[in-house]
């Protein structure tokens, strides 16, 4: 006579052997896998397709399958700076700028490694919010910008980035004067002198200059500090005559003569303070 346990037991390897054989038969047969390999002209174009339709997140995943299943072939480096620019058509500038810096990382010899970094700085342009705000986003397309342009001097991207620097330029010495004025609201004369000049010093071509030297003649008569008020005074009238900001620096720093009248060498002085 059997033993009862030994025949239950039996049973249920026999029916846990019976589930793997039919789990790997599912696995040997039946449907192919969600992502089975395709030729690779057929993912790109795709992907192309996709792009075309302004499905941005489809095309970058695409793309990023053109790599995964042929990973050595000349189509996934295309495909690695085409994700980036998919990403960053969908205004998804993280994975953008993550995506191009990969690909400068491996092709740094690569055809169009030029438009690798001028796509990234857009990436960083594209994110400049107010003066208002904080200005990182600002600070790193303009770093990038001018790699750009010291990289890549003689291509057509250096024009369009050496625009974009003026006005990436003007942006920062915006913030500097949104925090100035801060200051000099609050009659925190110092912090807003030091602000003033910084946009004076390290941003001359910017259409905030004018303002700037306004400003500081503001902040020098308010502090009583009447030459230094002068001077600033001095460069606004000689370089700025026709500006909105010139009567009213010399109605503040009383006595001061316009820039035709003054003694011999005063604005030359005036000149070397301001550089």
């Amino acid at each position: 006579m059997y033993d009862q346990g030994r025949i239950t037991s039996s049973a249920s390897i026999c029916l846990l052997v019976a589930a793997l054989v039919m789990f790997l038969s599912a696995c040997g047969g039946g449907d192919a896998p969600e992502y089975a390999e395709r030729k690779v002209d057929e993912i790109y174009n795709e992907a192309v397709d996709q792009l075309e339709r302004r499905e941005y997140l489809a095309a970058a995943a695409l793309f990023d399958e053109v790599e995964r299943q042929h990973p050595y072939s000349v189509w996934a480096t295309k495909a690695q700076l085409m994700a980036g620019f998919a990403q960053y058509q969908n205004n998804s500038y993280a994975e953008a700028i993550i995506a191009l810096d990969r690909f400068i990382q491996l092709h740094p010899g690569n055809r169009d490694i030029a438009y690798a970094y001028y796509l990234k700085s857009l990436c960083y342009y594209q994110q400049i919010s107010d003066v208002a705000r904080d200005q990182k986003a600002t600070e790193k397309a303009l770093n990038v910008l001018q790699e750009v342009m010291r990289r890549f001097p003689k291509s057509n991207y250096a024009r369009d980035a050496r625009l974009k620097i003026d006005l990436t330029r003007d942006h920062l010495a915006g913030k500097e004067m949104d925090i100035g004025r801060y200051y000099l609201e609050r009659n925190h004369f110092l912090a807003a002198i030091n602000r003033f000049r910084r946009v004076v010093e390290q941003y001359q071509t910017t259409t905030h200059v004018p303002e700037a030297l306004h400003r500081l003649v503001e902040a020098y008569t308010a502090l009583g500090i009447v030459d230094e008020a002068r001077k600033s005074a001095a460069v606004l009238g000689h370089n700025y005559p026709g500006s909105e900001w010139y009567n009213d620096s010399y109605s503040l720093a009383e006595g001061i003569e316009r820039p035709d009248k003054q003694e011999e060498g005063f604005l030359e002085r005036a000149w070397g303070w301001m550089f």
